[in-house]
């Protein structure tokens, strides 16, 4: 049976954080609707918090630590991503945004997202289509259509935070009918592999 990875990204600074919160629970449930597909699934948690250091690093070297490009193949090679930030300014962190820009233009193309936010109001929620969702998109990901911004007022009970589950159920499935529908990933492309065979290397690069 194949394995689908889902990598999980989630960039709250605090802990407990309610953006890891909001990610655990988008890829528990997207996890549920995979399984009920007959699919075995391997969830990659990704706490930016703790690889701050390395991805300024890698910003001022051009160089990842060996811990920061596992997390990056982990990402890149996933069959499927959840990435979830909280909302700063009315738009994503700053750390949330230094990771992706280190993720190659091409390394993401075609994979199936589930974008998600945290905030302290309501009014923050529209930074998933004018921040969020065009930075994925850029990276020619397809970005799922239902986004999660959750509220503090969501996590408190009662209908706030039933219309909560009702969107993290709904957002689950997209992605998982999109991850069981494609082929599996075939892992991080190798930045040292021949794009053409040797003979041609030969000829000059002709065809």
């Amino acid at each position: 049976m194949t394995v689908r990875t889902l990598a999980v990204v989630s960039a709250g600074l605090s802990q407990p954080s309610s953006t890891r919160l909001l990610a655990d629970q988008l890829a528990a449930a997207t996890r549920d609707e995979l399984v009920g597909r007959g699919e075995q699934v391997e969830l990659h948690p990704v706490d930016l918090r703790e690889h701050a250091h390395d991805i300024v690093n890698h910003l001022l070297t051009g160089f990842p630590s060996e811990a920061l490009r596992q997390v990056l193949d982990q990402v890149t090679g996933a069959d499927g991503l959840i990435a979830v930030t909280p909302i700063f300014n009315a738009s994503y962190s700053g750390l949330f945004k230094s990771f992706f820009d280190l993720v190659d233009a091409d390394a993401v193309g075609g994979r199936p997202v589930l974008i998600g936010a945290t905030g302290g109001t309501a009014r923050h929620s529209l930074a998933l289509e004018h921040a969020v969702r065009p930075m994925f998109t850029y990276l020619r990901a397809v970005v799922l259509p239902t986004a999660v911004f959750a509220a503090p007022e969501d996590w408190s009970g009662g209908t706030a935070e039933g219309a909560l589950r009702s969107r993290i159920g709904r957002a689950a499935r997209e992605l998982a009918e999109q991850v069981h529908r494609a082929a599996p990933s075939r892992g991080p492309a190798d930045p040292f592999a021949l794009t053409t065979d040797f003979e041609q290397l030969l000829r000059g690069g002709e065809g």
